[in-house]
C-alpha cells in the first residue's frame, strides 16, 4: 500500500486526524441512542451484550469481551449478574469446560427487541442525510478498517 501523500491544512490537526474523527463520531452518535438505552431501564454494557446475544446462538466470555468492547472481568462480573436477573444463561463449553458459553434467554430476547427495532431506526435516520448507497459504503469501509486492525 502506497503511502499518502501529506496535505497541507490550515485546520487543526485533530479535526483532520482519522483516530478522533472515528472516536468523535461514535460518541455523538451513540451517545443519541444510548440515552434511550438507558432509559429503557439498562446499562449501556448490558444493551451491548443483549444486542450481540440477540441473533447468535451463544458466544464465549472471550469473543463477547471484544465484540462488546468490555474488559474480560467485567464483562464477567456483568454476565454473572445478568445470568441471575434471566437476561442470559451461561453453561460450560462443550469441549473446554472452562469456557462458557453465554446465551440469551426468552425475557432477554424481548427486553432488547424493542431496542433493537429503536437501534434501526437510528441508525437509518442517521444515515439518511447520505443516502442508501453512500452509507452502505460508510459501514463498508469501517468493517474493512476493522478487519485489517484486527489481525495486527
Amino acid at each position: 500500500m502506497a503511502d499518502l501523500p501529506a496535505v497541507p491544512s490550515s485546520q487543526p490537526f485533530v479535526d483532520g486526524y482519522l483516530a478522533y474523527l472515528l472516536a468523535r463520531a461514535s460518541h455523538l452518535i451513540s451517545g443519541e441512542f444510548h440515552r434511550e438505552v438507558e432509559a429503557s431501564g439498562l446499562s449501556v454494557q448490558e444493551w451491548r451484550v443483549l444486542a450481540t446475544l440477540a441473533d447468535r446462538p451463544d458466544c464465549t466470555i472471550g469473543a463477547l469481551a471484544e465484540i462488546t468492547l468490555t474488559k474480560q472481568p467485567t464483562l464477567t462480573k456483568l454476565v454473572d449478574r445478568m445470568a441471575q436477573d434471566d437476561l442470559v444463561r451461561r453453561r460450560p463449553g462443550k469441549t473446554d469446560r472452562r469456557h462458557a458459553l453465554i446465551s440469551i434467554t426468552p425475557r432477554g430476547l424481548a427486553v432488547v427487541q424493542p431496542l433493537l427495532e429503536r437501534a434501526a431506526q437510528h441508525e437509518r435516520a442517521v444515515l439518511d442525510d447520505f443516502g442508501i448507497r453512500q452509507g452502505a459504503q460508510l459501514k463498508e469501509t469501517l468493517r474493512q478498517l476493522i478487519a485489517l486492525h484486527a489481525r495486527r
